[in-house]
This record gives C-alpha cells, structure tokens and sequence, in this order.
C-alpha cells in the first residue's frame, strides 16, 4: 500500500532512536539497548508493554540498525510450519554467508506452549536471535524455558507529555504526518488528546487523523488555517477503550486494587477499581463472586451482615443485569469497605486444614459418636456424652476434638465490630466452664 494510503499511526512510526519518544529508560544515552545496538551484539528480547507503547516501532528499528538479516513474524498470521522453514533458511544464511538471523515474533503471547517450543532449540544453539513482543505478562504467556534464555525489556505507557510530543510532531511533520494541512490545534484540545490516548501512541495518532478529517470536511471552504478544536476531539475519541485483559496480568493487579481497597477500609478507592473494571468489561458475576469471598476471608464474624449483603447484590445483579445491577453490587463494595474487618475466620480455616493435613484421619471421641444401634451402644459410642441443654447455661465441659488435639485453639476473634461481642461471650463461656471444674 501507497504510503499516502497507510494511517497516520503507521506513517509516524520513528526511524531511529533519536525520534523514538517515551522509553528513554530503555533508549536514552547510555542506556543497554542503546549500547547493545551500537554494538551489533543483541541478545534474544522480549518485548512486554501495552498497546501503543512502541513494540513493533522499536523492533523496526533494531531492522535497519543490525548487520543481521532480520525476519518478521506474525503469530496471529503464521504457525510452526513457516518457523521450519525460517530455521532451514537461517541455518543456509549462517553456513553460506555468516549472516545472523533476528526473528521479531509480534503477539509472542498467541503462540501457545508446544508452538512456542519450536523456537527453543534454536534460540538456545544461537541459530536465531528472538525478540518476542507481547502486551501480556511474559510469566503467564511464555514458556519458562524460552523466558529464561530471554531479557525482558518493560515499555511503559506513554505519558501525557510525550504524547503531546507526538501528536505535534505529526502535525508539523510534512512528509509523513499532517504538516501540508498546516492544522492548528488549540492548547484544550491539545491536553484533551494527550489524555483520551491513554498511554497509547497509536490510539492519540488515530483520534487525531479523524479529527483532522472532521475540520477539513468543516472548512473547505474556508482561506483561514483549519483549526482542531476541543469538540473536534471530544467528537473523533468518543469513548475511551481502557487496557484491560481478562485473562492477564491486567485483570490480576485491578481485582488485586480492588481487595486492597476493600481490606485498607477505603470506599473511594474500592468504588473505582470496580468501575474501572465494569467500564473495561469484566464479568459483573465475577466481581460479585469476589466480594463474596470477601466477605468472609476480611470480614467473617466481625460484621455477620456483610456475606448476606454480598450474596443479595449477586442474586440483585442475577434478577437486573446492567446496568442497573451494577448499583447493587457498587452498593455491596461500599458495605464492605466500611465493614469492620478481621480475618479470624480465614486464618482458623487456614489452620484446621494444614493441622488435618498433618494429623491425617484421627478417630471421633466415642462420646461425641453417633450410637443408633445396640452393638454401637455397648462399644461405648455416645458414652458419657453430657446435653448441653440439661446445663442452666447450655453449657458442659466435655472435649470435642480428637483425644491428640485436646485444647487446640484455631478460632481467635478480633477485638473489632461484632467479633468483639463474640469474643467477649467466648471469654465468659470459658470463665463459667473453669468454675465448673473446680
């Protein structure tokens, strides 16, 4: 395709490093990549950053800085058949000609393990230099065989400066951005632009193509300069698209937020990591299945109110769907937060489970059995049991645990909300039952 053709996204792409904005941890001078392609001597890379952050615009740098002959490969487009015959020419190249091969594999994640295998023996004999570029989190979506002959190289978000930097560059740019339009944009706009991009270059690039168009299709008739205005911006960005990965490291550190929030006791904040993840399109029933755990891993005994609370506003989600269910479950996550809080029923979970793991099948007290025949009566089942009711307290000192746990304790209730009154009542149970033994 013409250039003229191609978006302005592609058109913009930087040439050398000196026009690459934004990653200047990683290109800046003096930097090891910088240093690396001075060199000639790269290593296999992953590359790991969210959309419009430079991946493939770096790889097609590193292209035209190496000696070697560089391949690029789409794991969207290609499979294990054409890595074969990459690896037969890369071997031909190597004998004949002393010619290195660099492999860019864009979407590295899209290739599952045993196709991600067909690299390994190649990357690790030197055959082929990898770089891999991904937008999710290498632990998750690479092999750890191949990450570990890898260096990861992180590309952050590009800021709002940087990407002013960009969009003016391409609007002063005449041979390959929007310089022959001689485009005015107005300082709102500018910082409008800058923001709905949301750290990605492509994403402010596209949005300024389309306004660009919106103002020539507005003054074609007009002799002034064309000027893209803050609704010009407003009208071609329409609603942001948030970075969001159901399945990645993404999902995992907003749902992570979330409980953090909910845990420090933070209404604010929980409210916006659930609507950062409803408006990114998270599953609403998935949320609701995490509040419900909440409930009773941070909250338990110390508010009994708050798994009720969590399971009405699924059942309310269940019964409306969106958008107005969402209410009920933005109601769920305030409760929550302001619930008092205390993991006393995670941890004696946690430590029944581990102790039984230990302990294995330890036989039930006989006279805590159940005794419903006359042989199970005369082996002593039921023997000595004491009826808690037939105590003026509905209470009896008997043992309840298998004879080699007597008196362990796993359940210790905080000294907050609700627990504080069951602490209290468990405090004077125990009183009660010492006098008893005396």
């Amino acid at each position: 395709m013409p250039e003229l053709y191609a978006p302005l996204a592609d058109r913009m792409r930087p040439a050398s490093l000196d026009n690459f904005y934004g990653q200047e941890k990683l290109v800046g001078e003096g930097r090891m990549l910088r240093q690396l392609l001075e060199g000639d001597s790269l290593p296999s890379l992953i590359l790991w950053g969210p959309p419009g952050s430079g991946k493939t615009s770096l790889a097609k740098i590193i292209s035209t800085a190496t000696a070697a002959d560089f391949v690029f490969f789409s794991a969207v487009l290609s499979g294990v058949k054409e890595v074969r015959n990459i690896v037969e020419q890369a071997r031909t190249k190597l004998e004949d000609r002393q010619l290195k091969t660099i492999l860019f594999v864009d979407e590295i994640h899209r290739f599952n393990k045993s196709q991600q295998d067909a690299f390994l023996p190649h990357v690790e004999s030197g055959l082929l230099t990898l770089i891999g570029a991904t937008t999710e989190n290498p632990s998750f979506q690479v092999i750890a065989p191949l990450l570990s002959r890898c260096r990861v190289l992180v590309l952050e978000p590009l800021s709002p400066a940087t990407l002013r930097q960009i969009i003016l560059y391409a609007l002063a740019d005449v041979e390959h951005g929007l310089g022959s339009q001689q485009l005015q944009l107005d300082e709102q706009a500018l910082d409008l632009l800058a923001e709905a991009a949301d750290g990605d270059a492509r994403n402010g690039l596209n949005i300024l193509e389309l306004a660009a168009k919106l103002v020539q299709q507005r003054s074609s008739n007009d002799d002034q300069s064309p000027v893209i205005t803050l609704t010009d911006i407003e009208e071609a960005s329409q609603k942001r698209s948030l970075r969001y990965d159901k399945n990645g490291e993404e999902h995992y550190n907003l749902i992570s937020a979330l409980h953090k929030s909910l845990r420090d006791s933070d209404p604010d904040g929980s409210l916006y990591w659930f609507y950062r993840m409803i408006e990114s399109g998270e599953e609403p029933l998935y949320i609701a299945r995490r509040l419900i755990r909440f409930a009773s891993e941070d909250i338990g005994v110390a508010d009994p109110q708050a798994l009720p609370q969590a399971i009405a506003g699924r059942d309310a989600y269940h019964m409306l769907g969106s958008p107005e269910g969402t209410l009920a479950l933005a109601q769920v996550v305030i409760y929550l937060a302001t619930a008092p809080k205390s993991n006393s029923t995670y941890k004696a979970a946690k430590a029944v489970r581990e102790l039984i793991k230990i302990t294995g099948s330890l036989p039930v007290p006989l006279h805590i059995r159940n005794a419903p025949t006359q042989l199970m009566k005369e082996l002593g089942y039921g023997k000595g049991y004491a009826y808690a009711h037939d105590s003026p307290e509905a209470l009896v000192d008997q043992d309840h645990l298998p004879e080699e746990l007597a008196g362990r304790k796993f359940y210790h209730p905080a000294n907050r909300g609700y627990e504080a009154v069951v602490k209290d009542r468990l405090d004077k149970w125990r009183e009660i039952l010492r006098k008893k033994k005396r």
